[in-house]
């Protein structure tokens, strides 16, 4: 049928093996940086009380948290398989290892009593490039294989890769929208005065505790009509990600909204999302395909 070719010509299309590639070792090197300067921070995790313990996802195999020493070799090991795979040595082996390992890592931290879902995408990128031919340019693999960093290769196999990536950062921001819009207030989320609460609950949560909420918190608050203005414009992202997949114009327009939906989170409410805010996540539209119109 022609709308299933249309279709499968923008989902899946055919392109060079080192696009897969880009993306894994911008992926890859964030995870590197990101997880390394978390390491202290994770050995802390894996040493607390063991009645916080309330595993999630695949860390529901353990009744009870694993020896600290074990949970730190695993962290460890975690990071080192990511600079393999990264790198491209034996990806076959190293990717689909690494994409078990970030997932069995962020899960594990969230069985701490607190589930956290600004590793999500990121996990769901590893895994994407781990399980995808992402190795056979700009790699050890392909040096050591075809003598050259950059092989004539094309195929679709590559083509989907980022499609796959874009899926995973498309069903983040959709699930986002759809429990703002299903919450007490329905779509009545949008006229901003939620949001208006849960800036001022964290900011009065951060003096609590001893810290300081960022200043344009407080220059907000007073605000009403700014904070409706925010409230649509993140429910505009959130619920319409997926229309970004099928036109290369839309998921410029949707990564530079949702990019500046998180710089804005940050500078209002001090909360970090650093692989959105540092563009990385969003890198997989480039290598997006044109809109079915312009096949």
């Amino acid at each position: 049928m022609p709308i299933v070719r249309a279709m499968t010509r923008t989902l899946r299309p055919t392109t060079h093996a080192t696009r897969p590639a880009l993306l894994r070792l911008g992926v890859g090197t964030f995870s590197a940086v990101h997880n390394i300067r978390r390491r202290a921070m994770f050995r802390t995790l894996h040493r607390q009380d063991e009645a916080r313990w309330a595993p999630v996802g695949v860390a529901r195999v353990l009744r009870r948290p694993l020896p600290p020493r074990l949970a730190d070799a695993i962290f460890d090991a975690a990071q080192l398989v990511n600079l393999a795979a990264t790198a491209g040595i034996a990806h076959r082996v190293t990717g689909p290892l690494n994409a078990a390992l970030q997932l069995w890592t962020i899960t594990y931290r969230n069985s701490w009593g607190m589930v956290f879902h600004n590793d999500n995408t990121l996990t769901m990128h590893q895994m994407a490039l781990g399980l995808g031919r992402s190795a056979d340019a700009l790699s050890v693999d392909a040096l050591v294989t075809q003598r050259t960093l950059l092989p004539n290769r094309v195929g679709r196999h590559y083509g989907g890769i980022a499609t796959v990536m874009n899926l995973a950062t498309c069903a983040v921001y959709l699930i986002s929208g759809v429990a703002k819009v299903r919450s007490p207030k329905g779509w009545a989320w949008a006229s901003g005065d939620t949001l208006r609460e849960q800036i001022a609950a964290d900011a009065i949560r951060k003096e609590s505790f001893g810290g300081v909420p960022p200043t344009l918190a407080g220059e907000l608050y007073r605000s009403k009509g700014q904070f409706g203005l925010l409230a649509i414009g993140a429910l505009v992202i959130e619920l319409g990600a997926p229309l970004s997949l099928f036109d290369r114009r839309l998921g410029a327009l949707f990564s530079a909204g949702a990019w500046g939906m998180h710089v804005g989170i940050r500078l209002i409410m001090g909360i970090k999302f650093s692989y959105n805010t540092s563009g990385v996540a969003y890198l997989p539209y480039l290598t997006n395909v044109p809109a079915l119109s312009s096949r």
